[in-house]
């Protein structure tokens, strides 16, 4: 059955009980959604899930870059101020797995 149009090729992920970056991007992304009107409680939600990071990153279980890229936009969501928050959660490149914070350099100082 090699001819199969659908069948895949490799699997995605080799556990399925690791999440992924998207996974994790998404959690992000939704804890800062459901509270955007209210910065001061996602950050504070943001500095509990970066424990969260750094334990899965202790244990090995994401990589090196995952667990970088988390942080950086960890610290772009919890440093500013709520006008520079909400331009963060705007940015569709910042939620896209591969971002770098030298592409938003001219978001930055707007």
């Amino acid at each position: 059955m090699g001819w199969w149009p659908f069948k895949r090729k490799a699997p995605i992920q080799a556990d399925p009980l690791l999440k992924g970056t998207r996974e994790w991007l998404q959690d992000l992304r939704e804890i800062c959604e459901r509270n955007f009107d209210m910065p001061e409680e996602a950050r504070r939600r943001i500095r509990h899930m970066r424990i969260e990071w750094r334990d899965e990153y202790s244990k090995g279980e994401i990589n090196e870059t995952l667990y970088d890229g988390l942080e950086k936009r960890a610290f772009r969501l919890l440093e500013p101020d709520d006008e520079q928050w909400l331009r963060w959660l705007d940015d569709l490149d910042f939620w896209r797995p591969g971002w770098r914070p030298n592409q938003n350099l001219d978001n930055e100082g707007s």
